[in-house]
């Protein structure tokens, strides 16, 4: 994977195209990572004895590695890195 956790990325392609966030979390089986504030959707709670009523909250769900790009601060856009290089 081009990425790592803690790696800020910008969204290259989808719904949140353009939106920069920090990856928290890699699913390398399924090439997966999930970006803050990203990709957020609402998740609908069954009601249990603690919330009688259900509730909605909202989630990141992953998205696919190849729909993001290290974010360079520099530069303000997605770039490019070599494995194995600096930077």
């Amino acid at each position: 994977m081009h990425v790592r956790r803690g790696d800020h990325v910008i969204v290259v392609s989808g719904n949140d195209k353009g939106k920069t966030g920090e990856v928290r979390a890699l699913d390398r089986k399924r090439d997966r990572v999930i970006v803050d504030g990203v990709n957020i959707r609402w998740k609908h709670r069954k009601p249990t004895q603690q919330s009688p009523q259900g509730e909605r909250v909202q989630l990141e769900f992953p998205i696919h590695v190849s729909n993001v790009m290290y974010y360079d601060a520099d530069a303000g856009k997605g770039v490019r890195r070599r494995p194995g290089g600096e930077s």
